[in-house]
């Protein structure tokens, strides 16, 4: 569920209804690829965008025809990881990805204290 304003809720709620009305095959991709980032935290009003794109995505697969395994290429993870690092929410997390990286080099005194590689 969606937190946040009043539209973000409605905005959700459209989505939903998109994801409901795609064929068997796409609507349970979409909804495993949904669950995964729904685990990832990636519930916020601000990323509503990323799930009006993602139905947009399915859509447009579906219409074309597009094979699930097409879409989503041989590693699932790595298609929605490179999906949401398009979005404010996955630009965060590779900053702070990059950022715990880079602490535990230097804990581990594989790199110089003072350098901190967030980017």
């Amino acid at each position: 569920m969606v937190t946040g304003s009043l539209e973000d809720k409605r905005r959700y709620r459209r989505y939903k209804t998109r994801i409901s009305q795609l064929p068997p095959d796409y609507r349970t991709a979409a909804e495993a690829m949904e669950r995964y980032l729904l685990h990832l935290g990636l519930t916020d009003g601000a990323d509503m965008t990323m799930y009006e794109d993602l139905a947009d995505l399915f859509e447009r697969s579906a219409i074309d025809e597009t094979p699930i395994r097409d879409l989503f290429g041989e590693d699932p993870v790595e298609f929605v990881e490179a999906f949401v690092a398009n979005y404010p929410a996955g630009q965060w997390r590779n900053r702070e990805r990059n950022r715990l990286t880079s602490a535990i080099k230097r804990a581990a005194g594989e790199e110089p204290a003072g350098e901190d590689r967030t980017e």
